[in-house]
């Protein structure tokens, strides 16, 4: 017998060993709103068909959970591509990028003929029809040789590249029927729990939509995002002039010795990124009545300081003179700031910045007046006037940096032809292999890890326990106004993973595992396990990524 743990609802029972959590579930009765579809076992994310051997803490997972959600669009994955492959034979469905609430595909047919939403309407309802007759999704576990060699037989060599640059030794596949795919989370046990989707021609290719997260009867609001669209196709584009569609191609790259070209790849096409978005300023600078102020935004640990920076080195070759605050110079002090519900500081919130303080001193610059600015100090949290003065005189452009640098609210007084507005974001433009996308926000999390670490501010368990509340005000009080952006900036690196790999590994092995928050950190060490390791070395003293790892002379 094993003794379990149930955390919904703070019981224990015993069960005979070796049952699966579906059986477990069973024996536990608590408000299930919507279906469990996933649970945590020692706070590492499992299946419903994993089976228990020994006494274990269990908490049992809706879509509503994070983990919940990841297990549901992967299963969601498979059963479009399974029905890709039996309304089209040799058809490849590739999952190419998160957008939109859901994934945007494309669909390689084998004569090569092009995708018609005919093709995707009838592959809809291929899915309906696998979904209703509840099929089993099977689990198998091989050496890492056979796993090989299975994926090689089908023609999955994207698959064959991820696996076979990791150290795996034992992999885990999963099976409908005759389909296999591999996945990097748990699946659910059947097709019968996906009942909330939608698959619908999009661009050229197709989007496979998911369910709303806080209503998971419902699918998730759909918001076009044609801007995000185009740095995505942008990114890929230069991925395939590289040779490089997969993480796979990229631990072969790095295997070969090629990381360090990489590397100053990356850091060539965001320098040639930057020069021309100061270029376009520029011009708008020089028009009658033309920009005066450039708006800097983007959510938390995309970058913007060092991209700051970097563009007001570009403007001066422009012959532009930049200055530039943050707005969190004009944070109110501490004890003003609005609270969340548990009582903690919301520091995401658009009211922690005094924004009629700031658009006054905004307004007086613009009028030619030589204003006095604040600089709030962190340690005692009080807004401070030290002597700092701002003056915009002959070719001076003014650069406002921040969370909320965006929001209409923050410069409503000021024309709209004065302004020029960056939103500067992580958008993932490789996936670990055609059916496994990589989420945009792990970038930025891994990044806050490491930096928050190297700063001494939080601990590894510290910034995973906020990052929910952190996500949540990002969609509140920043992408909202990401498709208002003049220009859209992609702050990611091509190899940054391999790099952050390192630096991140030793970081969250100091999470302990008996805390909600190892959940998340394993997650995270598995998935940098699919990185080929990169040394930093090579990485210049101006790029984006010393902001985060250290190192930085800007």
């Amino acid at each position: 017998m094993v003794t379990i743990y149930c955390k919904n609802t703070g019981t224990k029972k015993e069960f005979n060993e070796g049952l699966t959590l579906l059986e477990i579930l069973s024996g536990f009765e608590f408000d299930q709103p919507y279906p469990i579809i996933a649970a945590k076992v020692n706070n590492v994310t499992q299946g419903l068909k994993f089976r228990i051997f020994n006494s274990r803490d269990i908490e049992f997972l809706d879509y509503r959970a994070y983990a919940g959600r990841n297990v549901y669009s992967s299963s969601l994955c498979f059963l479009a591509s399974k029905a890709a492959e039996d309304v089209f034979p040799g058809s490849r469905l590739s999952m190419k990028r998160p957008i939109s609430k859901g994934y945007y595909c494309t669909l390689e047919k084998a004569d090569g003929s092009q995708c018609t939403p005919e093709d995707v309407a009838m592959i809809s309802r291929r899915m309906t029809e696998i979904v209703e007759k509840d099929l089993s999704i099977r689990r198998h576990e091989v050496q890492q040789e056979e796993a090989i060699e299975i994926f090689r037989k089908r023609g999955y060599e994207d698959k064959v590249k991820l696996i076979s640059t990791t150290d795996m030794v034992y992999v885990t596949f999963y099976t409908i029927g005759d389909s296999i795919d591999y996945y990097c989370y748990p699946l659910v046990p059947s097709t019968g729990y996906l009942k909330v989707w939608s698959f619908t021609p999009y661009k050229g290719g197709v989007l496979l939509r998911l369910p709303d997260r806080h209503h998971p009867e419902q699918l998730a609001p759909f918001f076009e995002q044609p801007k995000t669209f185009d740095i995505f196709t942008e990114s890929n584009r230069w991925n395939s002039i590289m040779d490089l569609g997969t993480v796979g191609d990229l631990n072969i790259a790095c295997q070969n010795g090629r990381a360090t070209d990489l590397i100053q790849i990356s850091e060539a096409l965001q320098e040639k990124k930057i020069v021309q978005i100061a270029e376009e300023i520029d011009r708008r600078f020089r028009q009658d009545h033309g920009v005066r102020i450039v708006l800097i935004t983007g959510p938390t640990s995309s970058g913007k300081s060092t991209f700051c920076k970097r563009l007001s080195i570009q403007l001066k070759a422009c012959g532009l003179k930049p200055i530039s605050f943050s707005t969190d110079d004009y944070f109110v002090n501490r004890e003003d700031t609005p609270k969340l519900p548990d009582g903690s500081y919301d520091f995401d919130n658009f009211d922690t910045v005094d924004h009629d303080a700031l658009q006054k001193d905004v307004v007086r610059l613009l009028a030619g007046e030589t204003v006095q600015v604040p600089e709030f100090n962190f340690v005692t949290g009080i807004r401070e006037y030290n002597g700092k003065t701002l003056e915009l005189r002959d070719r001076s452009i003014l650069l406002i940096e921040g969370i909320h640098a965006l929001n209409p609210m923050l410069t409503n007084h000021v024309p709209e032809n004065k302004k020029f507005k960056i939103f500067i974001n992580t958008i993932t433009s490789l996936s670990l292999d055609s059916h496994n996308c990589i989420p945009t926000s792990d970038y930025r999390l891994l990044r806050r890890i490491v930096r928050d670490s190297n700063n001494g501010s939080f601990t590894a368990a510290q910034t995973i326990s906020n990052w929910p509340n952190v996500r949540r005000s990002e969609v509140k009080w920043i992408y909202p106004f990401q498709e208002e952006a003049d220009v859209l900036f992609n702050s990611s690196y091509l190899i940054e993973f391999a790099v952050l790999r390192s630096h991140a590994e030793q970081i969250l092995a100091t999470v302990r595992k008996n805390t909600p928050q190892y959940s998340e950190a394993n997650r995270l060490l598995m998935f940098l396990n699919y990185f080929v390791p990169v040394s930093d070395k090579y990485v210049p003293a101006t790029s984006l990524l010393r902001g985060v790892i250290g190192g930085s002379n800007l």
